[in-house]
């Protein structure tokens, strides 16, 4: 590929889309993840037809979504077009290939109301655990006992339908306590935080790389009615952060998550709850091993390829 392959004229967004076969999908998503702090979707259509009963509870399904291919995923990225491009095209065409993973790249024109309203068909109202359902703004809210967190992600990260993130509000839901103070390193859309204001904690403190993503958070906060008890900072990891936290939680890739375990400790007390996601299987034990210096391990959750470990202070 050349640089004159990607010239094109200005617009809001630069639409990356990465093609792989379906049974890539998993690790593919986590290395392009790796280079957007938000605007990234997956078009996988292998259960296609369990997803369309889970959700829509019918068995008819429109012709068009029958005939997608099966064999490929789509993973589409989106990049500001004042930030370069070229540079995270290069980032995941080097680890794909050492991955041995095959692929095909396309750059597409996007503007900003294509990406904030399309993907919108892939987001619906998602049960999470025992006690929280994620709502989107957009759909009515339905009948439930459960807590109900309504989310507008915007561009962040964070919706309830990854499995990392799934797999952190199950845990949040299981070990936040009334009163607890939370710190949630790349809050992106909030969606962790927020479930912990809602689920009994008094205080939350988000830190993100990426202002947009503290924009949206702060407003997720607001939306509902914790905005009182959510602050949200654009820093690096835990630079902003100060005092001590009864929970932590780092939605993040393996490789960024060894490095904020360096001070991670000086956030918490022998009690704190470290809750570690947005690990792919591949690079489970790295983090153990890190772990196991200083941590002890209260849960290990799996789903898919994705690991979520609960840990504590020895």
């Amino acid at each position: 590929m050349t640089e004159d392959q990607y010239k094109f004229e200005e617009t809001d967004f630069n639409e990356i889309v990465f093609t792989v076969n379906s049974d890539k999908t998993d690790i593919a998503g986590d290395i392009v993840n790796m280079v957007v702090p938000y605007g990234i979707y997956i078009e996988d259509y292998r259960n296609l037809e369990e997803m369309i009963d889970e959700i829509a509870h019918i068995d008819l399904i429109d012709e068009e979504l029958k005939n997608r291919d099966r064999t490929k995923s789509k993973i589409h990225i989106y990049i500001d077009v004042e930030k370069p491009y070229l540079e995270a095209i290069s980032f995941v065409k080097e680890r794909f290939e050492a991955m041995n993973i095959g692929f095909e790249c396309e750059v597409k024109l996007c503007k900003t109301d294509d990406w904030a309203n399309n993907w919108k068909k892939y987001f619906h109202p998602i049960e999470i655990g025992e006690r929280l359902l994620i709502c989107p703004s957009w759909e009515e809210k339905p009948q439930t006992d459960r807590k109900i967190l309504t989310l507008e992600p915007g561009l962040a990260f964070g919706t309830g339908t990854h499995e990392t993130t799934a797999l952190c509000l199950e845990l949040i839901e299981r070990y936040v306590k009334k009163g607890d103070r939370i710190l949630d390193v790349g809050t992106g859309s909030g969606i962790l935080a927020v479930a912990g204001l809602l689920l009994g904690a008094d205080y939350a403190f988000g830190v993100d790389i990426d202002d947009k993503a503290v924009k949206v958070a702060k407003e997720n906060a607001s939306t509902n009615e914790v905005g009182e008890k959510f602050d949200a900072v654009c820093g690096s990891l835990t630079e902003k952060a100060e005092g001590k936290f009864d929970v932590i939680t780092a939605n993040i890739v393996a490789d960024v998550i060894l490095i904020m375990l360096e001070d991670i400790a000086r956030f918490m007390t022998k009690d704190t709850l470290l809750i570690l996601s947005g690990i792919i299987s591949s690079r489970a034990d790295d983090v153990v091993s890190a772990l196991s210096k200083r941590f002890e391990t209260v849960e290990y959750n799996t789903k898919n390829e994705w690991v979520a470990i609960a840990v504590k202070l020895k």
